[in-house]
């Protein structure tokens, strides 16, 4: 943690943290000074998460800067108790990230109905639950940014996620709706749609498909998880102290 950074003194909340984008952010969160508590269902990877980011600055002297709390984002009752976990601890909770997610690929024909609630209930219903706790703590603060991980199969639609595009389209609409109601208690709301993102999962995908999907990235490469990061920091930070409802495609230029 550093006294100069973006988030100097400020501490921010991260679901799905444990891992990908969602570890990529909080990194890049301790590197700018925050304290970061990590939201997750993975206790194994949270604890090795924590530790790694508590020495990530060669210890700062026995410091903690990350904890973590199980959290499953489908349950009002869990997301309370991670925010309220970190104003326990730290005092205040300045930046939520609904990061988040799950996958359950299939065509339309052969989803069933589980597959469909289940990637709407993590990702929307997760995301309207941090949005709404955290906006009723930072109301009260009179500051503080929510960043929520759409995707840019929210936007264009893919096929095989009627779930997965629904609920990443949902989290654009309620995004917007939030920033509006909030704003004038000095809260902002902005999200994020990454695209082809280089990841454990997305390296697993067939060549074929991977090929289809490098071919409509004007920039030739897949994104990296820090390159969301960084956008995550600049909604996070006074960087973007006018900015709010927006949405930033971090995507290399696919699908514009």
């Amino acid at each position: 943690m550093t006294d100069t950074g973006l988030l100097a003194g400020k501490v921010a909340v991260v679901t799905g943290g444990a891992q990908g984008i969602g570890l990529a952010i909080a990194k890049r969160y301790v590197d700018e000074g925050a304290k970061v508590v990590l939201g997750d269902l993975n206790e194994e990877a949270m604890a090795k998460a924590v530790a790694e980011l508590n020495g990530q600055l060669g210890g700062l002297g026995g410091e903690s800067v990350a904890t973590a709390v199980r959290c499953d984002v489908t349950s009002y009752a869990e997301v309370d108790a991670l925010l309220t976990a970190a104003v326990d601890r730290w005092g205040s909770l300045d930046v939520l990230v609904n990061n988040a997610g799950i996958t359950r690929d299939a065509t339309m024909r052969t989803m069933t109905e589980e597959q469909f609630d289940t990637v709407i209930s993590v990702h929307l219903k997760g995301c309207w639950n941090g949005t709404k706790l955290a906006s009723l703590i930072m109301r009260e603060q009179g500051s503080g940014a929510i960043v929520n991980i759409s995707s840019l199969s929210g936007k264009v639609g893919m096929i095989g996620q009627t779930n997965y595009s629904a609920a990443k389209a949902g989290i654009v609409g309620l995004t917007k709706a939030a920033a509006k109601e909030v704003a004038h208690h000095g809260v902002r709301v902005n999200a994020i749609q990454p695209g082809l993102i280089r990841s454990a999962m997305t390296e697993a995908m067939p060549q074929k498909a991977w090929d289809a999907k490098m071919a409509e990235i004007p920039m030739g490469r897949a994104g990296e998880p820090e390159e969301v990061a960084k956008v995550a920091l600049f909604y996070a930070s006074d960087l973007s102290s006018y900015m709010t409802g927006t949405v930033a495609e971090v995507t290399g230029g696919r699908l514009m």
